[in-house]
């Protein structure tokens, strides 16, 4: 019985084939939803990231405070972190000029400085320990982090490196199947292995999404942002809604 109502309580789904699945497509919507606001709409990266990060803060408020897992409530909170990363990212690197190996580095370091204080504080990293509003407290803005630290990542693997999206996409699918293979075949721990597959997706999703609607003389395919936008959240809603879900059984 105990261990029912501790899944019951936990609001942070099973990983699942589906989750990684509905998690490359929001973070895919990430790039392609932060750019259409900040770039097709001229609102600039700092009204973005602020639009944004209200968006998530309300999402991430009502996530912590429901009284059990749901769905869509915990995929748009995703999806918020997902495009407040690449607004902020933007910002960081471009407006504040430090280039996307100094938004890289500081980002990562955020990033880990967060992982250690999660740790510190409640003793595990393990997404079946979500199961209180501390830890999801700590599990959110753990995310939000990597979701930023993706979006710099990808830029300049793509642009700095000069992989262009194609080769960037081939480059953090890669590493994503390397994730895979250590996850069947040895015995790496699953905890460290989940957020690397975390991190690494939302890059991979960040060049796909450039490559979606950058210009064909850039190397993209100059789609209408509005248009990647729309299609990306109704296949991600037609997921959620045909794919089962359970919440994350508690880590004992």
């Amino acid at each position: 019985m105990s261990e029912n109502i501790n899944a019951t309580l936990a609001k942070v789904p099973a990983v699942t084939l589906g989750f990684w699945a509905i998690k490359i497509l929001a973070t895919t919507l990430g790039e392609t939803g932060g750019d259409a606001v900040s770039m097709s709409m001229n609102l600039g990266y700092l009204v973005g990231t602020a639009i944004f990060m209200v968006l998530f803060l309300v999402a991430g408020f009502l996530q912590i405070n429901a009284k059990k897992f749901h769905p869509y409530l915990y995929w748009a909170t995703i999806i918020a972190s997902t495009t407040v990363g690449t607004t902020l990212a933007d910002f960081a690197t471009r407006s504040l000029g430090i280039g996307y190996s100094g938004g890289s580095a500081l980002l990562l370091i955020l990033l880990c400085a967060s992982l250690f204080v999660w740790h510190k504080a409640l003793g595990s990293i393990d997404v079946a320990s979500v199961h209180t509003p501390k830890a999801e407290f700590y599990y959110w803005f753990t995310i939000m982090f990597s979701q930023t630290l993706g979006t710099a990542l990808g830029d300049w693997t793509a642009d700095s490196a000069g992989l262009g999206y194609l080769g960037a996409a081939a480059v953090f699918g890669g590493m994503l199947l390397v994730v895979v293979i250590l996850h069947f075949f040895t015995n790496a721990p699953r905890t460290g292995l989940f957020w690397s597959a975390f991190i690494l997706t939302r890059p991979l999703g960040a060049v796909v999404g450039d490559f979606l609607d950058k210009p064909v003389t850039e190397g993209g395919l100059e789609m209408s942002r509005y248009a990647a936008t729309g299609a990306l959240l109704v296949a991600i809603a037609a997921l959620i809604f045909l794919l089962p879900h359970r919440p994350a059984e508690k880590a004992h």
